[in-house]
């Protein structure tokens, strides 16, 4: 706790120095916007390197992860879309901004990849009963499938650290994706190996173990984005340290009433009540709570403060109509 204090210590005292230029920004954005292009680039190369070893091999889980890329180029147009119309802001039709399109291009992406795994399930399944998915590959076609698949490997594990590299929610949306594929390939590759080797078996079994780790992964993600999406409160820590900034704002300050943060989208708008003395003047007063606006509308998590400064702290701030 004492850490974070600190920690909204040294921000006030850098104070302006934390706020991002336009030109930085402008920066950051292109950067954002070509991690996104590239990561569609390569799923688009990708996705047609796995259909070749998809078909040479014949193999169940190779066809799974290669059905995986597929989606990953449909889901990729999806938060490209999002992300696009995140940055032509319309302050008349969405006088709040279009914070939320982000985690809602994400929860569509992920129930689309849970949905995936649901089908692979089902298909290994009737696979693995069926008894017909025995398949031999050649010395030559084993090389051809172990090149391509380790190729594709390694590229989606650069990717991977490329992505990670970024705060944005959509580009780390590709960089869980990219992990995912890192994971899915290995997975698919050596059930190929073992069933080719071994039994047939082995490849619908390593299918059905790539379909759970997506529907896990993905139902978490869901989860999670939902969470952002209906205002789910910050931590306990995160409020403390909102409080001590606010506490330690102005000496005129008598009493914190209320401090709130709840997610919008991936920021947090934030409600604060503050009691000042009831005989200073409207103008003091009003320039004690627009610093400690802007103050707090400064720390990158925050999307929006709202500052209501009263005289006694008797109120109720609970909205008359929660749902």
């Amino acid at each position: 706790m004492l850490e974070g204090f600190d920690e909204m210590d040294a921000f006030v005292a850098r104070g302006c120095g934390l706020v991002m230029s336009k030109d930085e920004h402008e920066r950051l954005v292109t950067s954002e916007n070509q991690a996104v292009r590239i990561s569609n680039a390569a799923n688009m190369f990708l996705f047609i390197a796995k259909v070749y070893a998809s078909i040479t091999s014949g193999s169940l889980a190779i066809i799974s992860s290669t059905m995986d890329s597929l989606l990953d180029i449909l889901s990729g147009f999806i938060l490209w879309i999002a992300a696009s119309s995140m940055q032509t802001p319309n302050p008349y039709q969405y006088p709040i901004g279009k914070r939320r399109m982000q985690p809602l291009g994400i929860l569509v992406f992920a129930s689309v990849m849970a949905t995936l795994g649901l089908q692979i399930i089902l298909e290994s399944v009737r696979t693995l009963v069926s008894a017909k998915n025995a398949f031999r590959l050649t010395k030559e076609q084993e090389r051809w499938v172990v090149s391509i698949m380790l190729t594709v490997t390694l590229l989606k594990l650069l990717l991977l650290v490329y992505c990670r590299s970024f705060k944005n929610g959509i580009v780390r949306a590709y960089a869980q994706d990219h992990f995912f594929d890192v994971i899915t390939n290995g997975i698919g590759l050596t059930s190929a190996l073992l069933a080719n080797r071994t039994g047939h078996w082995m490849d619908p079994l390593g299918a059905i173990i790539l379909a759970l780790y997506t529907i896990g992964t993905w139902s978490k993600t869901v989860l999670e984005n939902v969470n952002s999406l209906v205002g789910k409160s910050a931590t306990a820590e995160y409020m403390r340290k909102l409080t001590y900034m606010c506490w330690n704002h102005h000496e005129a300050i008598r009493q914190i009433d209320t401090v709130r943060a709840y997610s919008f989208g991936t920021h947090y708008f934030v409600e604060v009540d503050i009691v000042l003395p009831s005989d200073m003047p409207l103008r003091v007063a009003h320039d004690i709570g627009e610093s400690l606006q802007n103050k707090l509308e400064m720390l990158p998590e925050i999307e929006r403060a709202f500052l209501h400064l009263d005289y006694d702290c008797t109120h109720k701030p609970e909205h008359s109509h929660s749902g």
